[in-house]
């Protein structure tokens, strides 16, 4: 009988995110029940949909980033001096770490902002925004184009200043640290629930702070609140919007296919995509 260690790696990524999918749906399930902010069925519209995003989110973008971070990480490596590296090997962890969050927020910032900015980018990304209700699965409902746009975004930069090193004599915990709590940071934000944490909501991304980025209340509302993690980032960049109130419906205004392949396939055909209101309108509303 084949082990478990002899299954094809897909095989084993795939049991591994079912064991996931478990745990986050006895985490959140019940806290969305208890301290729900909108009163919506746990098997609610599009959930079906959204379980394919979440093993397609899980398995394919892996595989499409693997070339281009590879190919990236050896030329910076042959571009940048020994010495460079080392130094930077040198730095305290924590710093390091913490450098590393902040440019990778800040990367990633901008390959978010830029998905709603480009229209041909929008096409893609227009897949997460067209989720009417909001809750934790909501996270991988993404278009694997989209991810990997905005995943390279964050990343490449890292690569660059050498605080990612794939070619260091030991295991580098930093990308394992970007990834883990970015993805787990990324469930709580979209998840339905009522939580408010006064000031602590300027140091860190909140249910309250991202729900307003899936706003479909009105062009004065809309294309706000980039940052995964640092909302102080949006702030720097003018995006930041954090009322008392909540969003009273999400969505966008052009409805995409509702059938899985075709939202897939949509983005890739010569069609008018949905546009999101260009920057110059949402700043004329708030003049």
């Amino acid at each position: 009988m084949q082990t478990l260690t002899s299954a094809p790696p897909v095989l084993i990524d795939a049991a591994r995110l079912c064991l996931w999918f478990v745990a986050l749906m006895a985490l959140f399930v019940p806290l969305e029940r208890i301290f729900g902010l909108r009163r919506q069925l746990v098997f609610r519209k599009a959930f079906g949909t959204d379980v394919l995003y979440y093993f397609l989110s899980g398995l394919v973008p892996k595989l499409l980033l693997a070339v281009p971070l590879s190919t990236a990480a050896a030329v910076f490596h042959r571009l940048t001096p020994a010495a460079y590296y080392d130094w930077m090997a040198g730095l305290p962890g924590i710093l390091r770490l913490a450098a590393a969050f902040f440019i990778g927020e800040v990367g990633a910032y901008w390959g978010h902002r830029l998905s709603h900015e480009i229209p041909w980018l929008w096409r893609f990304h227009a897949i997460h925004h067209n989720a009417e209700e909001v809750d934790w699965l909501v996270h991988t409902r993404a278009h694997p184009v989209d991810m990997v746009f905005t995943r390279l975004c964050g990343l490449l930069p890292l690569y660059a200043l050498g605080l990612i090193q794939p070619y260091a004599s030991r295991a580098d915990w930093t990308i394992i640290w970007l990834t883990l709590v970015g993805t787990a940071w990324g469930f709580f934000v979209h998840a339905n629930l009522n939580l408010r944490l006064g000031p602590i909501e300027w140091l860190v991304s909140t249910p309250a702070f991202h729900h307003w980025h899936h706003t479909n209340d009105g062009a004065a509302y809309i294309n706000k609140n980039y940052a995964p993690l640092f909302p102080c980032v949006d702030a720097l960049f003018g995006t930041f919007y954090l009322p008392r109130k909540w969003p009273t419906k999400y969505g966008i205004d052009t409805p995409l296919p509702p059938q899985f392949a075709l939202q897939l396939v949509e983005p890739l055909l010569p069609s008018s995509p949905p546009q999101p209101a260009p920057p110059a309108q949402i700043r004329a509303s708030h003049s």
